[in-house]
């Protein structure tokens, strides 16, 4: 049994989905696992971790829109504020979608569907320096 570990940085700007499949594939293939698992985890509040469509980006716009509705930018609505209009909004997001996401390693490659692509969701407007911790284990 073997283990790595890396941290993946994402500069982001802006609410917007940023894929990293590719970042995860490259650790998945330097690490010579054949079988195994990863996690990935992020290591904030205010933005998370999705699987979705990596294929038409009109799926990543309805998504936003989806959110903004489901947790709105007004300042009214909530008691944390010290952080602006936004910051409230992106821990709710946060909470409802993932900071974890394990996926199956089999014959030296990451098991994802075909429309399916890894992605930091940020939640933040302002440009944001995010970690993702990348974890493998197996043989």
């Amino acid at each position: 049994m073997k283990q790595f570990f890396k941290n993946i940085n994402i500069k982001t700007n802006g609410q917007r989905l940023f894929e990293f499949t590719n970042e995860v594939c490259n650790f998945v293939n330097f690490s010579k696992i054949d079988q195994g698992i990863i996690n990935l985890s992020i290591l904030h509040t205010s933005a998370s971790l999705i699987v979705q469509e990596n294929a038409d980006s009109d799926v990543q716009k309805d998504l936003l829109n989806f959110f903004d509705k489901i947790s709105p930018m007004d300042l009214d609505l909530y008691i944390h504020k010290s952080e602006g209009k936004d910051d409230m909004p992106a821990h709710i997001k946060t909470t409802l979608t993932n900071t974890h996401l394990t996926f199956s390693i089999k014959e030296k490659k990451i098991i994802l569907g075909t429309w399916q692509g890894i992605y930091l969701f940020e939640h933040r407007l302002n440009t944001q320096n995010r970690t993702v911790l990348a974890h493998i284990l197996g043989n």
